[in-house]
């Protein structure tokens, strides 16, 4: 077993407590571009960094959520990581906190594509925007 083959382990792992199936669907996507790109992004991306220590993951996808809503510009990347988020406990009331807190930052309008990408997170099966009741949705 080599070190690379525990990396991505660990990755795929990580990836898979973030969101059920994310390792293999991830992997089979950037298969159709490139047959080492699965590994670049889950080695790197998820073992190396995501799994390293001093962190924990929780923190880590409020953090990377913040990022992609300053960024403004990586929608399909900012709705996965919010998901995350909430699979691993971020509350839906902290992660809506985390794009308001955005405006200041990254500006208005980063905090309303912001917001649209959590109302299609909150979309997900098993969530609810705060303060809604289900059957008015």
């Amino acid at each position: 077993m080599s070190q690379t083959d525990d990396l991505t382990r660990y990755g795929r792992k990580i990836m898979d407590r973030l969101e059920a199936g994310l390792a293999d669907k991830v992997t089979r996507r950037l298969s159709e571009f490139d047959p080492i790109l699965p590994a670049l992004i889950t080695n790197y991306a998820f073992g190396a960094v995501v799994g390293r220590p001093g962190l924990d993951l929780r923190t880590r996808e409020m953090l990377t959520v913040a990022s992609l809503v300053t960024l403004g510009n990586a929608r399909p990347q900012l709705e996965l990581h919010m998901r995350a988020a909430l699979n691993i406990g971020v509350t839906p009331e902290a992660l809506l906190e985390i794009v308001i807190q955005m405006a200041v930052y990254a500006g208005v309008p980063a905090c309303m594509n912001g917001l649209t990408a959590y109302r299609a997170a909150m979309a997900a099966p098993g969530h609810t925007l705060p303060g809604l009741k289900e059957e008015n949705l």
